[in-house]
């Protein structure tokens, strides 16, 4: 049949890492070779998100640029809105109310623009806030330069509950609520952070439907997928997590996510990922634990909009999942545990080169006949 059948797909994150790599020495034709795409094709993802030099030393790539071009019409819509109503209400509106507007956003944006935006001058505005001062001001920055001390004095070890206490001793009678405010707003925070250990949830869970019930025979790629989830530590930016989604027949990671926090949001882009590269056209089964990330409703409701249908392992039972865990091992023991990670960009790099370039590439399987899992599913669609 030829391999016209084969079609391809990557997703943004692809792209980018790929980009990045040809920052970083690799050649065109390398990344070509080694992740399967065409160098014509790689050539317009360096023009899409490569950086641009402007003044000042800041950078923007051709894909931001877009963006900004559709943000700037947008803006420029809403201000000739904003304008036409506001001339009707402006006499309306109090000297005081518009310098407390000005006071409360002047962190987020200049002050020049907030005062020509709503038709004050500035010499208005820094006379009223020299009137006005307020004994809680002044009491704020007291605060703030005892809080400022006492962290010091900590050698920045303390967080928010000692230092209201080290107030307290000293007579300033405040809410804890208002020092954690100060503090954020002064940019005092804690140097020691809870260093993280996987521990197993107590929280009560609920048995599903084992749609799987540790049959793992198929007959072609997108008729049964299995994800997890594992932690990967770095030095600078503590635990991080994996999460990955394989293809039972291929055993190729189809979909995978990276990030800082454990959350539902990593597990639904790990899918969304695999889905959009592997667009599955028949019934499809999608395994998994029965972790609060897999069985929360904003997954449930990603999986139904696939059409996918979802199944879980038994609680307290590994071996309904052993495939994806058995990855994450051999990702653990040939990678992960030979080097250490600086920090989440480094490990999210390393991880990429593991998976696209190595694992699905280029390990062979004895369990697919020592192939490799791109072998396997360059031979299904070729005869599709």
């Amino acid at each position: 049949m030829g391999n016209q059948g084969v079609s391809k797909k990557f997703n943004e994150d692809f792209k980018k890492t790929v980009v990045n790599l040809y920052h970083s020495g690799n050649s065109v034709s390398n990344l070509s070779s080694e992740y399967g795409v065409s160098e014509v094709t790689i050539y317009k993802w360096i023009k899409r998100f490569s950086p641009i030099n402007l003044e000042h030393g800041s950078t923007v790539t051709t894909d931001d640029l877009i963006q900004l071009k559709k943000q700037m019409r947008r803006l420029q819509e809403e201000n000739e809105i904003f304008k036409k109503g506001y001339g009707h209400i402006r006499e309306k509106v109090s000297k005081t109310e518009l310098t407390a507007t000005i006071e409360k956003y002047k962190d987020q944006h200049p002050i020049q623009a907030l005062c020509e935006v709503l038709d004050i001058p500035r010499s208005t505005y820094y006379q009223s806030l020299h009137e006005s001062e307020s004994n809680r001001d002044r009491e704020n920055k007291e605060l703030t330069k005892e809080m400022m001390e006492i962290h010091i004095d900590s050698k920045k070890r303390y967080g928010a509950p000692k230092i209201h206490m080290e107030l307290e001793k000293k007579g300033f009678f405040v809410s804890l609520k208002r020092v954690q405010r100060l503090m954020k707003k002064a940019g005092i925070r804690s140097i020691i952070q809870r260093k993280y250990h996987p521990y197993t949830s107590q929280h009560q869970v609920t048995e599903q439907e084992n749609l799987l019930n540790r049959d793992f025979t198929t007959t072609t790629i997108n008729e049964k997928w299995v994800g997890d989830i594992t932690y990967i530590h770095t030095i600078k930016d503590g635990w991080c997590y994996l999460a990955s989604v394989m293809d039972l027949h291929s055993k190729k990671i189809i979909g995978y996510s990276f990030s800082k926090t454990m959350t539902t949001d990593l597990v639904t882009k790990a899918l969304d990922h695999a889905y959009e590269t592997q667009f599955p056209k028949k019934e499809l089964i999608f395994h998994s634990d029965l972790g609060s990330q897999y069985t929360s409703e904003e997954f449930a409701e990603s999986i139904r909009s696939k059409g996918i249908k979802h199944s879980f392992s038994r609680k307290g039972c590994p071996y309904d999942h052993a495939c994806i865990e058995s990855f994450h091992a051999i990702l653990k023991k040939e990678e992960v545990h030979q080097v250490k990670y600086l920090n989440y960009q480094s490990a999210n790099m390393a991880l990429f080169q593991y998976i696209e370039g190595w694992y699905n590439r280029k390990r062979i399987h004895g369990g697919i006949g020592y192939r490799t899992p791109k072998e396997v599913e360059d031979s299904i669609r070729a005869c599709a």
